[in-house]
């Protein structure tokens, strides 16, 4: 799947992923490959990207996620690597 990680001043992450666990504001929850189109809330805390077997963690202090046809763009008010 496609997957953008936008910060009001800079592109964080765009390219391919196998999945995505995001801090949801009730709790976590994550994304995989043809995953049903979505909207939800993030709230402070881990978002982890896997890329075959490597994981990359970011972490966000809350933003949205948006999910439809494998495209998943996730808008963070800010975001670190970790």
């Amino acid at each position: 799947m496609q997957l953008d990680i936008l910060s009001p001043d800079k592109k964080i992450y765009s390219g391919s992923a196998d999945g995505v666990l995001m801090p949801g504001i009730t709790g976590s929850f994550e994304v995989l490959n043809n995953h049903a189109p979505m909207i939800a809330a993030l709230g402070k805390g881990k978002m982890r990207v896997r890329v075959g077997k490597s994981d990359t963690v970011y972490q966000i202090t809350g933003g949205f996620v948006e999910v439809l046809n494998n495209n998943v763009s996730v808008l963070v008010e800010g975001a670190k690597e970790i």
